[in-house]
């Protein structure tokens, strides 16, 4: 079994294997046998071993915080000679869900109108379980990853769902069914949009809730159901509830990536234009509530994403409410400061 590149367990592995070499240099710097060149070709040794771990530690803990890496196909660049490619599914009415450790039901499908397959999981608060509730249904909360990311990511990194949990405990949020779908199926980023023969939108807006209505009792109605997400996944939640307003009433978005486009997930400058928030809010009908957050600090989310986003907001019927950390980088540790005030803005946004 390979261990993640993101797990605990490797960190741990490597911080383990750290301790043991600096332990080796203490007992045996004075026990070395042989001529004095082997001796200190030795010492050598075990002074590079002791560089080399604590750097490996270093470098997994920078990835673990950063998402920079998925998994290990992704830091080495192993594709086969092709390109991104995803096992085909079965249909959502045959898709069968397995519980992993932190309470998430897993699996894998393929979206009937995208043509896509991917990994969805979902988790269901206590109450759901509850028989005061048996005949309740829920709202629904899609957390969406970045890029590079996985729905693990969230798990992993994001502390999901128990960070959630937490604010459900405490009373700042409402129950909510969460769903943690792939929004790059295959590994190829189109920003969340149908481009390149990659129907992306249709997965996230028709097959991932199709698929979560089926299997659980969700809300059926558009306005309980709405986005969170991280990075590329903000830049989505910032999106597509003006694309799709009769799905997702509403988005959160943290640290967005750019809000006119990324020229690295679509090449065709009209088609990134016109599948960016800010020429979407600008020209729709729409009144979803979407919420934009950042950091000062942020070099690849600054304020000025959400300035240029609330200029083009300004004549529209979003309901757009903005906030912005003195401090904080593009990471988890930022994103996790951020829950308790968006998840208690969506609990105001989406009834159930």
């Amino acid at each position: 079994m390979t261990l993640s590149l993101t797990g605990n367990a490797f960190l741990a592995l490597l911080v383990t294997a750290a301790v043991l070499a600096v332990l080796a240099v203490l007992l045996l710097w004075t026990r070395i046998p042989g001529p004095a060149p082997v001796r200190w070709g030795t010492r050598l040794a075990l002074i590079l071993l002791c560089q080399a771990t604590a750097i490996c530690v270093v470098a997994a803990w920078i990835n673990t915080s950063f998402g920079l890496y998925a998994s290990w196909d992704d830091l080495l660049g192993r594709t086969d000679g092709a390109g991104p490619v995803a096992m085909q599914g079965p249909p959502a009415e045959h898709a069968t869900f397995t519980k992993d450790d932190n309470g998430m039901r897993e699996t894998y499908f393929r979206g009937t109108r995208s043509a896509l397959s991917g990994q969805v999981m979902v988790w269901t608060p206590p109450q759901y379980d509850d028989p005061r509730y048996r005949r309740t249904s829920f709202p629904v909360v899609m957390l969406l990853h970045g890029v590079p990311g996985s729905p693990q990511s969230w798990t992993e990194q994001g502390r999901m769902p128990r960070a959630y949990q937490k604010l459900l405990t405490e009373g700042t949020t409402r129950p909510f069914i969460l769903a943690v779908p792939v929004i790059n199926p295959g590994g190829r980023d189109t920003d969340c949009s149908d481009a390149g023969g990659r129907n992306v939108a249709t997965w996230l807006s028709q097959d991932v809730p199709d698929l979560v209505r089926r299997h659980f009792r969700a809300a059926p109605q558009p306005r309980s159901w709405g986005l969170l997400g991280i990075s590329t996944g903000g830049f989505c939640a910032a999106k597509l509830p003006l694309q799709f307003p009769r799905v997702f009433a509403a988005g959160a978005a943290l640290d967005p990536d750019p809000l006119n486009g990324d020229g690295g997930a679509l090449a065709d400058p009209v088609l990134r234009e016109r599948n960016s928030p800010t020429w979407l809010v600008a020209h729709s009908r729409s009144d979803a509530a979407l919420f934009l957050a950042t950091s000062r600090q942020d070099r690849d989310s600054p304020p000025s994403y959400l300035e240029e986003f609330q200029r083009a907001a300004s004549g529209s019927r979003v309901r757009l409410k903005t906030m912005l950390l003195d401090k904080g980088g593009h990471n988890y540790r930022t994103w996790s400061t951020l829950y308790p005030e968006a998840f208690a803005w969506l609990a105001g946004q989406l009834p159930g």
